[in-house]
């Protein structure tokens, strides 16, 4: 980004999303959106198949434009500073808003180390040394909870770890750049259900220290890892509230009929 994201107020959402559209090529896939994610709080997005949740996911760090004919319109404000501003960089702004895709990602030919600190080649300012940069490795895998099973092979390949595991090890490079918000596409989908809980635990802990959006088709994990649930339905925010209220007394006919499995 242009300059460094100053430290947000108190009440300030870690990030406000305003008026946003998204389209590729004709199609509308998000559609007016106005949302704010609150800071230290998990926020889940459930809703069908090809409603938008994950391109409403991948606009908060534009991952979006990365889509050919893929664009946007509206604001996203990161602690009060608009991403799509003249002049702020997706790259450098990915260190602030990290992502970890629904399939582990390790990069098969670099070692567990390497790994996580991959994201550092795009740090803001010098790189770090090597005694730095094992330093930030050790804490980004404490972090994911891998540090245990990991630190006597940490030269070794990361193709070599657990499914489980490899998806611990992609959240932990992303935590690797220290980010303000962590977004979770759909993270334990391909994973079995020990994986799962793991994860599901970890995502849990991380809200102590950063800002956690978490797209899901499973509403049982919404229902246990998040503080606020939002619905999405046709490309529209239809309701967001405290996750307890919207599975139990949803203010929106439609949030009802999909939770209590009449569509989607």
């Amino acid at each position: 980004m242009a300059a460094p994201l100053r430290a947000p107020a108190a009440a300030q959402p870690a990030i406000a999303v305003e008026s946003l559209d998204a389209w590729f090529g004709t199609h509308h896939a998000v559609r007016g959106v106005n949302v704010d994610f609150a800071q230290r709080e998990v926020t889940a997005i459930i809703g069908p198949s090809g409603c938008g949740k994950s391109t409403l996911l991948r606009c908060l760090n534009r991952m979006h434009e990365t889509v050919p004919t893929a664009r946007v319109s509206g604001r996203v404000l990161l602690q009060g500073t608009d991403i799509y501003a003249p002049g702020i960089s997706p790259v450098a702004l990915r260190r602030h808003v990290g992502m970890v895709f629904q399939r582990p990602s390790p990069f098969p030919t670099m070692s567990i180390r390497d790994n996580v600190a991959a994201g550092l080649r795009v740090r803001d300012g010098a790189k770090p040394s090597r005694a730095e940069t094992d330093r930030i490795v050790e804490r980004a895998l404490r972090r994911s909870a891998l540090w245990d099973e990991v630190k006597d092979r940490l030269k070794a390949s990361a193709i070599g770890l657990s499914g489980g595991q490899q998806q611990r090890l992609c959240i932990a490079r992303a935590l690797a750049t220290d980010p303000a918000v962590l977004l979770l596409d759909e993270p334990t989908a391909s994973l079995d259900p020990i994986s799962t809980q793991k994860v599901e635990e970890l995502v849990y802990e991380l809200r102590r220290e950063v800002t956690l959006v978490i797209v899901t088709h499973n509403m049982q994990q919404a229902a246990r890892v998040s503080d606020r649930t939002a619905f999405m339905l046709a490309g529209e925010l239809v309701e967001l509230a405290p996750t307890a209220k919207l599975f139990t007394a949803p203010g929106d006919a439609r949030t009802e009929a999909y939770i209590t499995g009449r569509f989607g």
